[in-house]
């Protein structure tokens, strides 16, 4: 979808129900979301749920590799609460078996048809339940899992060994740990078909402060873009927002797109620069999303400065 025929994200509300269809709602008295969209934890799984994402241009099946929350960072948009501990504690390692076991056990599901049974899932369109991919993300930054490389294996074992319908794999990603030797490892399993999207939300290191108030420097972002830029295409996902009363200003948003260009020129090859905004209100009362036809102005500036393709959610 370009620029200028955006749509907004799909999104159902959660059922705390677990009907037939082997989805269960999150409990607690609380949404549990991806960026906007609910997810559906699969009954019995721990780490595997189901969104259902027009950026994934059909159902997303995700793998939570921080049940912990760890992440280093904090953006204000962010719908995941964190303490003190899920900041400061080191990251706990992930059951690399047990969740390959629960990857098998929610693709059976998808294959079969069970998610239309989902009270909340029956009047979608048949292409928005079809699996786009598989997504490994979380509660936190996943590249900062310590046996992060160790659970991809198992993925990609799953995916070799034909236990599992074929799936393509998607890295949501910061983009500040993919120097870690686990990291690398892992993404060397990685086919041509699978996709890594890296998250760049600032051009300059005071907008990142405020959005994203991250404990690594701007910097050390892009320099994880631009290694596996080189290595293999990759998605520029960036969310903008109000903050403050205040969006992007137009000098931000420069900044931003030379940016873009500088990883370009270096040897990044960037297959599509993704703005989008979420569909719930936000954690922090400064942060609100900006509207469609924001987003969709944002879009055109970055492509006019960038030559890139841009597509809005």
């Amino acid at each position: 979808m370009s620029a200028s025929s955006a749509t907004p994200l799909v999104s159902v509300p959660v059922s705390r129900a677990q009907p037939a269809c082997g989805l269960r709602g999150t409990g607690g008295g609380r949404e549990d979301m991806a960026l906007g969209c609910p997810r559906y934890y699969f009954a019995g799984s721990a780490h595997v749920y189901a969104v259902i994402s027009s950026r994934a241009r059909g159902l997303s099946v995700g793998l939570n590799l921080n049940l912990d929350r760890h992440c280093n960072f904090d953006c204000c948009y962010c719908e995941v609460e964190r303490d003190a501990a899920s900041r400061g504690a080191g990251p706990t390692p992930v059951d690399a078996r047990k969740l390959a076991r629960e990857l098998a056990g929610a693709l059976t599901r998808v294959e079969a048809g069970m998610l239309r049974l989902h009270p909340d899932l029956t009047g979608l369109p048949e292409e928005m339940l079809r699996l786009a991919h598989v997504a490994i993300s979380g509660d936190g930054e996943p590249t900062l899992c310590p046996n992060f490389g160790e659970a991809v294996e198992g993925v990609v074992h799953l995916r070799a060994a034909g236990l599992a319908p074929y799936f393509k794999l998607v890295l949501i990603t910061n983009a500040s740990a993919l120097d870690r030797p686990s990291v690398r490892a892992g993404l060397r399993l990685f086919t041509r078909a699978d996709e890594i999207w890296a998250k760049l939300d600032a051009g300059t290191q005071g907008f990142m402060d405020r959005i994203n108030r991250p404990a690594v420097p701007i910097e050390k972002v892009l320099e994880g873009i631009l290694e596996v830029g080189r290595q293999r295409p990759v998605v520029i996902q960036s969310m903008f927002v109000e903050l403050d009363g205040l969006g992007p200003d137009p000098a931000e948003l420069a900044a931003y797109a030379r940016r873009l260009v500088a990883l370009r020129e270096a040897g990044a090859r960037i297959s599509l620069v993704q703005v989008y905004s979420a569909t719930r209100s936000l954690h922090s009362p400064r942060c609100r999303h900006l509207s469609l036809r924001a987003l969709s102005e944002i879009a055109g500036r970055v492509h006019q400065l960038t030559g890139l393709p841009v597509e809005v959610f």
